[in-house]
């Protein structure tokens, strides 16, 4: 059988459009619910041990809420906050605490946003390498503690984050 003239000109033609479809079809890493409740679980039993009821709101990395729970005596306007920071945290691409540092020139505004406040308390959520998604804690009398009841679910659940597939 003869080799095909029209062969090589079809499979450079291939080639070349390669790069044109190579991002029609993405894959995107984003946090399950399992993780997204022991977050926020984790959150909320490292604030009550402090002795403040919180709530606790995790949203994936399209801020898609995942999960929310509020402790029992808790507010319940905390988790609206909660997600808002959350979301701030994904909006920012850092915590909100440092954002908020770093930022405070554009804070006034960015609070008329629907789903956004710049407070602390909101933690951006790592695993693998990958940002999957947030969390927000609101509640207690001051944002270092709502950060630091964040901070320390994502250090409880440390393990599962990093090796996370």
């Amino acid at each position: 059988m003869p080799f095909p003239k029209k062969l090589p000109s079809a499979l450079a033609f291939f080639l070349i459009s390669l790069p044109v479809f190579a991002g029609e079809i993405i894959t995107v890493k984003n946090i399950g619910m399992d993780l997204a409740r022991d977050l926020a679980n984790q959150a909320v039993l490292a604030c009550r041990a402090k002795g403040y009821q919180v709530s606790a709101v995790v949203v994936d990395r399209s801020g898609n809420l995942r999960a929310s729970l509020r402790d029992d005596l808790a507010a319940s306007f905390s988790l609206e906050i909660s997600q808002r920071k959350a979301n701030m945290a994904l909006f920012a691409g850092t915590n909100t605490g440092a954002f908020k540092k770093a930022r405070g020139d554009i804070r006034p505004e960015l609070n008329h946003i629907a789903g956004l406040i710049v407070m602390r308390g909101g933690l951006n959520i790592m695993a693998g390498g990958n940002r999957v998604g947030a969390i927000g804690v609101s509640g207690a009398p001051g944002g270092d503690i709502d950060e630091a009841c964040a901070k320390a679910a994502l250090e409880k659940l440390s393990e599962r984050l990093e090796f996370a597939d």
